[in-house]
Order: structure tokens, then sequence, then C-alpha cells
């Protein structure tokens, strides 16, 4: 009977982290660049039960039974598929079009330097001319941190990714894309960072000046997908408290002594 409370448990468990990045996602929905995410749920593999005997002998792994322990996620990953373009007329907003991200670099509490990438293209001028996302993190270009004359009149960025302040050519824009996007690790709401094993090859996205690449987020989609999880979370929970009635009869009723 206790099985059945754990099953129940996992089952809340379950609902509880889907519920969360639902409610992510519908919290981003108006998240430039950022990109959605997806829950997998799998049942627990079997295992054996394991009787443990007293101290005075040694442990002895002794079989009583297969369990089939309910469920668990599977893993949360993450959908890549584009997001819709919005034109802003922002000189220093950038949409890509097609796989790849933007370069920027990001410094740590500890000082140190990670190269990440984003498809988020809120870029903004410094005073001092530096190409910076919304965060101030140094946007990157084929020749490292990209300055641009804050009293130059005009400032194009072509499909390519060519940066042009008053007919003078100023830097490249790093657009990099990954064989596998199964090797990125996501940091924040908008940002990757490879890990061992990631590949990267030649991004084929084109580059769109004054435009942002929205969330790719289905509001309608995370609503109904919302409304399930908290049936689900529902139907776990009546579970519990069947079993806690049937504990409570069993315990205070059945087993009560007639005078």
């Amino acid at each position: 009977m206790l099985r059945g409370l754990y099953t129940a448990w996992t089952g809340m468990r379950n609902e509880q982290k889907r519920l969360d990045v639902v409610s992510n996602n519908m919290a981003n929905a108006s998240t430039v660049g950022f990109k959605d995410d997806r829950v997998t749920s799998q049942a627990f593999d079997e295992v054996l039960g394991i009787k443990i005997r007293d101290g005075s002998q040694a442990y002895h792994n002794e079989a009583i039974g297969n369990l089939c322990l309910g469920v668990k996620i599977g893993e949360v990953y993450t959908d890549y598929t584009q997001g819709s373009i919005r034109e802003t007329r922002n000189t220093y907003d950038m949409a890509l079009s097609g796989s790849g991200f933007f370069t920027v670099n990001v410094t740590d509490r500890n000082g140190v330097t990670h190269t990440r990438y984003t498809r988020n293209g809120q870029f903004m001028l410094t005073k001092e001319g530096l190409l910076v996302d919304a965060d101030g993190n140094p946007v990157q270009g084929e020749g490292g941190n990209i300055t641009i004359d804050p009293s130059a009149r005009t400032v194009s960025i072509s499909r390519d990714g060519v940066i042009t302040a008053d007919r003078e050519v100023i830097d490249t824009l790093k657009i990099v894309d990954f064989e596998d996007y199964d090797y990125l690790q996501k940091y924040g709401d908008t940002m990757y960072e490879p890990v061992n094993g990631a590949r990267t090859k030649d991004a084929t996205a084109e580059i769109l000046q004054g435009y942002t690449e929205q969330s790719n987020v289905n509001v309608i989609k995370e609503m109904v997908d919302m409304i399930t999880i908290t049936r689900a979370y529902e139907a776990n929970q009546k579970v519990i408290r069947s079993y806690d009635t049937m504990l409570d009869r069993a315990a205070n009723q059945v087993g009560r002594l007639q005078g």
C-alpha cells in the first residue's frame, strides 16, 4: 500500500517540475531571443527491493521482488526553432534569420571571461563606443570587441555581418553555429555556452538590422499544458488522500479491539 503513496508522490513531483518549466516559458513569452524549454517524463527503471539484515551479519543483496516506482523527469531540453521577426528600426537591434548565434564575452564574479552565444540581438552602444548587449557584455566581431565611433552619422550592418560607419568598414560580427545543440548549456534566459564535445560549423543565418527575433513560445499551447499539468497534479493528490483514508481506517478501525 505504501508503494502507492510513493508512486503518487513521484507523479506530483514530476508535474511540479513541468509546471515550473511552463511557467518560465510563459514569463519569457515577450523576451527577445528566448527559446522555449520542454520536459520529457519517463518511468523509473525496474529496481530490486533490498532486504538488509541486522548489523550482526554482513550485508546481503537479497531480491524480494521488482518494483516500478512511478515516474521521473526524463530531461529538460530547448526548442531552437526560429521565432518571429519584429521591426524596431533601432540601429543596433539585430535579428538572425536562420541558424546561428551572436557571440558575446561575459565576465563572471571571479573576473573570468566566458564566451557565450545568444539569439538576443538587442544591442546598444556605450559612451565609449563599445557595442554591448542589454547586460553590458561586449559583442564580439572577427577582430574581438566591436568599437564604433559614437559620433558616426550612419551605421549600417549588411546581411553577412559587415559593420560600416560613415562608409568605413569597422568589423564583421562573429556569428557561430553548432553541429549539435545538445552540447549547449543554457545560462539565464537567452545565453548558451558549449560543453565538451561541441563542434562549430559555418552559420547560415542572415543578419537583419533594425529587427529583433521574438520568443518562440506559443502562449496558447503553454496555457493548455498548464491546465493538463494542474489536473494531473490534482489526480495524484486524490490518490494520496485515498491512501491516507485507507491507512487511517486500517490503523484506527480495522485493528480496534472490540470490548
